[in-house]
């Protein structure tokens, strides 16, 4: 019962970490307004909101080598807190950036000291947990989009405010949470960074392979969305609505995902994954009718978001005790970075003169190249799983 008020509290700082950084998102048009600046401008704010995510990852690794997961977990509640109440306040583009990079901050320590600690938590069932927590998550997306159009009936500020409250309330009911429950000791066998790491490489390096490039393109297509539709002719409405069914797809893709995870092989599972999301998206960009992008969004949403507790199952229920936190800080610090620029791309190839359609079916092509070449290695038995 203790670990499960414990879990049902991470469950609730998922939320409000998921929802700073998808919130950028629904707000590009109003920042481009307010602030006076182009789309690539309006990309590089949420791309340092994801690269913030990605910076602190490294060094989050390192202290939970020192530190119980818990008590990390508690300082990224409180840094998300500061961050966003940082952002609330701002008065320029500038001032924004900041709060937007420390809002990412603030998600990377978490998800690098939650993840593992939940993997110990419930050891058999894995995949199902971090579903479940992903849902979470994931439910902050899908209210992103509507959230922000009420609190834009006030002041736009008012979203990042909600959070900042939102963040500190949650983080007091964690730590009483975490100091009643009984914690884990899997974590403590994770004393050095630089070997664990390092000995794991492999497995690292074939994750990334995997779900690096797809995730850069989701990354660009999702922070683009609405605009996206609106070049296909949909009012703002309903390109805000196609933002909301491709996230609230994610939602049962999160929870029927992770109980998935632990039912089929991993690396066929993911690689199967990441085929379906290149071929829906190319697709999308076929498509202009209402039904058939209300189809498309339903089924990328669906993909895509399986994505996710299926590669951190793959990790964290392949990695050794001795080895987990490091080696999964390493790899999540790098599909961050390699994810975090995909905004910025695909708002300055849009502001160079390319068409979204194009830009998003190359991506797709890519995709598809990617995961051929991937096959062939899995079926010559050189991908570790």
């Amino acid at each position: 019962m203790t670990r499960a008020r414990l879990f049902a509290s991470l469950c609730g700082l998922v939320f409000l970490v998921n929802l700073a950084r998808i919130v950028f998102a629904p707000l590009l048009d109003v920042f481009i307004a307010e602030f006076g600046i182009g789309e690539a401008t309006a990309g590089l704010i949420v791309t340092l909101a994801w690269i913030g995510s990605a910076s602190p990852r490294l060094p989050t690794g390192w202290i939970l080598t020192k530190v119980p997961r818990h008590y990390v977990v508690l300082v990224s509640g409180l840094v998300l807190a500061g961050s966003s109440a940082l952002a609330a306040t701002a008065t320029t583009v500038e001032h924004l950036m900041v709060g937007a990079f420390l809002m990412g901050i603030a998600s990377g320590i978490y998800f690098v000291s939650a993840n593992p600690l939940l993997s110990e938590l419930y050891p058999t069932r894995i995949g199902r947990i971090i579903g479940i927590h992903g849902a979470a998550s994931q439910v902050a997306a899908v209210i992103a989009a509507p959230f922000v159009a009420l609190t834009l009936l006030v002041d736009w500020r008012l979203s990042l405010w909600a959070i900042a409250v939102g963040a500190a309330a949650i983080t007091i009911y964690t730590w009483f949470a975490a100091r009643d429950a009984e914690l884990p000791t899997a974590g403590e066998a994770d004393r050095d960074f630089v070997a664990g790491a390092l000995s794991e490489w492999k497995l690292i390096v074939t994750a990334l392979a995997i779900v690096g490039a797809a995730s850069f393109v989701w990354q660009g297509l999702f922070n683009f969305y609405e605009l996206y539709m609106q070049s296909k002719g949909l009012s703002d409405w309903m390109a805000g609505m196609m933002l909301t069914i491709i996230f609230a797809a994610g939602v049962p893709a999160f929870f029927f995902g992770g109980d998935l995870a632990d039912r089929f092989p991993h690396v066929p599972y993911l690689l199967g994954i990441v085929g379906a999301f290149a071929g829906s998206l190319f697709v999308l960009t076929r498509v202009e009718g209402l039904l058939g992008l209300i189809v498309l969004s339903t089924v990328i949403g669906l993909v895509i978001h399986a994505l996710f507790p299926a590669i951190d199952t793959y990790l964290l229920d392949t990695l050794p005790d001795s080895t987990r936190g490091s080696a999964y800080a390493v790899f999540s610090s790098s599909w961050m970075l390699m994810q975090a620029l995909g905004s910025s791309a695909v708002g300055s190839l849009v502001e160079a003169g390319f068409a979204y359609d194009t830009v998003f079916a190359s991506g797709a092509l890519v995709l598809g190249a990617t995961v051929v070449v991937l096959i062939v290695l899995e079926r010559a038995g050189l991908l570790p799983g």
